[in-house]
C-alpha cells in the first residue's frame, strides 16, 4: 500500500477540525424555546438579540443558552398567617412566562434560575401580603376568587418592570388548622339552616296572606251578591226555571197550585 501524500495529512486534520467546529457551532432550538449568546470574550450575555426556534450558526467560542418561553407553571405550598395571626397553608399555581424580546436581559440580571431567584420570592411575599388581610373563615369560603386576583396584582407589582409576565394565579387549596376548620364547618351549617327556617318563615307568612286574600274576596263577592238579590230578582230567575223543565220532552208537567212565591208547583216523574 502506497503512503499517503504529505499534502494529505493536513487536508484531513484539516477537515477533523472543521467538522467539530460545525457542530459545536450548529445549534437547534427548539419549539416554545428562545436563545441567547454567552459572548465568551465580549461582555457575556448578549441582551440585543433572542434566537427562535430552528437552526442557528453561533462562534464556536461562543454558548447559545436555550430557554422556555411559552407560557409555563409551577406550583407551590406555601405557610403564611391569617389577619389574627393564625397559621394558614396556601397551596397554589402560577401562570408565567418570559418576556421574549427581554430574554437576554432577563437571564443577564436574575440568572439562569430566574424562577427561584426571581419568581418565588415574589410569589410569597404577595401571598403573606394578601393572606394577612383576612380572616380564616373568609379564607375557608366566601374570599377565594378576590385572593387570587389581589396575589396576582401583588406579584405583578413586585415583578414590574423585570422581564417576567405572571398571567393568572390559583388558589387551590387553603388548610387550616382542624380546630379552626371544624368550628368554621359548625358555623357555616348553623347559617345554612338559620336561612333555610327564615325561608321556610316567609313562604309560609305568603301562603296565608294569599288565602286571607281569597277568603276576603270570596267574602265580599258574597255580599255584594246578596245585597242585590230582590224578591223580584228571585221570582223571575224562578220562572225561568220552571219555563225550561216545562218544556223537557221527558218530563209530564201537572200543575196543581202555586207556592209561597207564586209559582206553579211542577210534578214529573219521566
Amino acid at each position: 500500500m502506497e503512503k499517503l501524500p504529505k499534502i494529505a495529512v493536513p487536508v484531513i486534520v484539516l477537515v477533523v477540525i472543521l467538522f467539530v467546529l460545525i457542530a459545536k457551532s450548529a445549534v437547534t432550538i427548539g419549539p416554545g424555546e428562545g436563545g441567547v449568546i454567552f459572548e465568551r470574550f465580549g461582555d457575556g450575555i448578549n441582551t440585543e438579540k433572542t434566537y427562535g426556534e430552528g437552526f442557528h450558526i453561533v462562534a464556536p467560542w461562543n454558548d447559545m443558552l436555550i430557554f422556555k418561553v411559552r407560557q409555563q407553571s409551577i406550583s407551590d405550598k406555601m405557610n403564611v398567617l391569617s389577619v389574627d395571626g393564625l397559621q394558614v397553608s396556601v397551596n397554589g399555581t402560577i401562570w408565567f412566562e418570559p418576556e421574549y424580546e427581554n430574554l437576554g436581559s432577563l437571564i443577564k440580571t436574575k440568572g439562569k434560575d430566574f424562577v427561584v431567584e426571581l419568581l418565588d420570592p415574589a410569589i410569597n411575599s404577595a401571598a403573606r401580603s394578601v393572606v394577612g388581610r383576612y380572616t380564616p373563615e373568609q379564607l375557608y369560603s366566601s374570599k377565594r376568587d378576590v385572593i387570587e386576583q389581589e396575589i396576582l396584582e401583588e406579584v405583578r407589582k413586585e415583578l414590574e418592570g423585570q422581564y417576567l409576565n405572571v398571567k393568572r394565579v390559583l388558589v387551590e387549596d387553603v388548610t387550616l388548622p382542624p380546630s379552626i376548620k371544624d368550628a368554621i364547618e359548625r358555623k357555616l351549617k348553623q347559617e345554612q339552616e338559620s336561612l333555610e327556617y327564615e325561608f321556610r318563615l316567609v313562604t309560609a307568612s305568603k301562603e296565608a296572606e294569599k288565602q286571607r286574600i281569597e277568603a276576603q274576596g270570596k267574602a265580599d263577592a258574597n255580599r255584594i251578591l246578596s245585597a242585590s238579590l230582590t224578591d223580584k230578582i228571585l221570582q223571575d230567575k224562578g220562572i225561568e226555571a220552571t219555563t225550561k223543565l216545562s218544556e223537557s220532552p221527558n218530563s209530564k208537567v201537572i200543575v196543581i197550585g202555586s207556592g209561597d212565591s207564586g209559582l206553579p208547583i211542577i210534578l214529573g216523574n219521566q
